[in-house]
């Protein structure tokens, strides 16, 4: 950048293969597509006043800071907050005995002693996140703001020692930029892209023009929510479809406070014959007739006194009217109040939109509802979608262990980057499931398929081979059929199976 004023690299960075950057120099005139929301600057411009239109309104654009602060106001609320905790507590299942994040290394195809060390250095970086107390935390941040950032701290003097410590970074105060240099093509005159560097923006004070700390990316960790705007140029949180819901159920909350304290008391109507008075006599005596009979005795709550509040006036005053000769006289009548109080319809669908947008089972709405221990029938399909969804947000954050996974282990000299490369997708990253839906289905599933071995009994040995029985009904693995058969044999014969000698 021309203007590097204010700006300094700060953290560490991996010394790379020359080979592995050969790509990002292939001529082009546009630049790589990531969806990682970062913004593109050019060379000779500046990464400040980005914005992003969230509505319809230009005038109501907002940058990234202001987006995130939309989203944690939301999250405060009390249906989304809800919701965002069936969320969390489906994704994290926090236990003492075991940790809610484990790694499985079995596909792997290296030395034991490397996948030995593999492991030591994963319950080394759960033991820094200090996962298994602020894994809820953790997690809930990372969903409500969409992106998450850690700073990971290395002594630079001796980098082999690793990642010494990780500290969590205010998702609003950093933001992933990329800088591209490019090169006008003597030929065409097109500007070609020469070279894209990437790197992160630290302001203490974020939404302002004060410059930042230019932060190398080795020294980031930064996971997205994996979802971006309509121009595919931001990251946006799972909250951000549910912005109009949660604001339409407010202004319908507040409407309806609104109504329900206007129209729920009754109130009286006063017909006051002032005869033949003129207009201003009328008005004087139908002052002193209010004035008389108006009841304004409140009972004070913090002193336990009752006193005189005649002149105050509330929206819930009694109505007094004049009437003149001829008419029926003084009257008292009384207006009812509303009738219809108690139709919640209306909250109660936006209440419904609300958790449709998101993705939780309308059923989590009535508090009161009772968790039923049945057959797969009576399985709400929702919850079968539902608990998809967590799988794809826990595979969405489990990039946090596998970055900073692979920082560590390069840092330390235990593998490459091209051993990471051809090992990265057999790497799995495994949570603590407790969600009793997939064990009740789980349960009928294996119910079933004994159901149907019983009807098949008769026919094994006649026309069906016991192995192909354990394949296609039982949907045994070879694995599986050959450590049963050793299992069997280990444990020897039944009680209710006769041995040699007694045959």
């Amino acid at each position: 950048m021309a203007d590097n004023s204010g700006l300094k690299l700060f953290g560490f960075e991996i010394r790379r293969a020359k080979a592995s950057s050969g790509k990002d120099m292939l001529p082009s005139i546009v630049p790589p597509v990531d969806e990682d929301g970062a913004g593109y600057v050019t060379a000779a411009g500046a990464h400040y006043g980005t914005y992003v239109n969230i509505g319809d309104d230009d005038k109501k654009s907002k940058d990234d800071f202001q987006l995130i602060r939309q989203y944690r106001q939301v999250a405060t609320h009390p249906e989304v907050d809800a919701a965002v905790e069936d969320i969390v507590n489906e994704s994290v299942t926090s236990s003492d005995a075991e940790k809610s994040v484990s790694l499985v290394l079995d596909n792997v195809e290296a030395p034991d002693n490397i996948k030995k060390q593999i492991q030591e250095e994963f319950d080394e970086v759960y033991s820094m996140l200090e996962f298994n107390t602020l894994g809820h935390d953790i997690y809930k941040r990372w969903y409500v703001d969409g992106r998450m950032y850690h700073h990971l701290v290395v002594d630079e003097k001796n980098p082999k020692l690793g990642i010494q410590e990780i500290r969590p970074i205010d998702a609003a105060k950093i933001r992933k930029v990329k800088e591209v240099k490019k090169k006008r093509d003597p030929i065409s005159g097109a500007s070609i892209i020469e070279n894209v560097n990437e790197f992160f923006i630290y302001q203490d004070k974020p939404g302002t023009t004060k410059q930042g700390i230019k932060m190398s990316p080795d020294s980031v960790s930064y996971v997205t929510s994996g979802l971006l705007d309509e121009e595919r140029r931001k990251v946006v949180s799972h909250l951000h479809k549910a912005l109009k819901p949660i604001n339409q159920l407010r202004m319908m909350e507040d409407s309806l406070v609104i109504y329900r304290l206007a129209r729920a008391p009754e109130r009286r109507i006063f017909y006051i014959d002032v005869g033949n008075l003129p207009r201003g006599k009328a008005e004087e005596y139908m002052k002193n007739i209010m004035a008389k009979y108006r009841n304004k005795l409140v009972y004070d709550a913090n002193t336990g006194a009752i006193r005189d509040d005649r002149k105050s006036m509330s929206m819930l005053e009694d109505f007094w009217l004049p009437r003149r000769e001829g008419g029926r006289g003084t009257e008292i009548s009384t207006l009812p109040g509303g009738e219809n109080l108690g139709q919640i319809d209306d909250i109660i669908y936006f209440q419904k939109r609300l958790y449709r947008s998101l993705n939780v089972p309308i059923n989590r709405l009535e508090q009161e509802s009772q968790f039923s221990l049945g057959r797969s029938t009576e399985i709400n399909r929702d919850e079968l979608k539902f608990q998809k969804f967590i799988d794809r947000l826990r595979s969405r954050f489990n990039m946090l262990f596998y970055g900073i996974l692979k920082k560590q282990l390069i840092l330390k000299g235990i593998i490459t980057e091209e051993d990471w490369s051809s090992w990265k997708n057999n790497i799995v990253v495994e949570h603590t499931r407790d969600n009793h839906f997939t064990e009740l289905r789980d349960a009928e599933i294996l119910r079933e398929r004994i159901q149907t071995l019983d009807q098949m009994q008769q026919y094994v040995g006649e026309y069906y081979s016991k192995e192909w029985v354990m394949k296609n009904v039982l949907q045994f693995t070879d694995e599986e059929i050959e450590n049963i058969g050793k299992q069997m044999d280990d444990e020897g014969p039944t009680d209710d199976e006769p041995t040699g000698d007694e045959q």
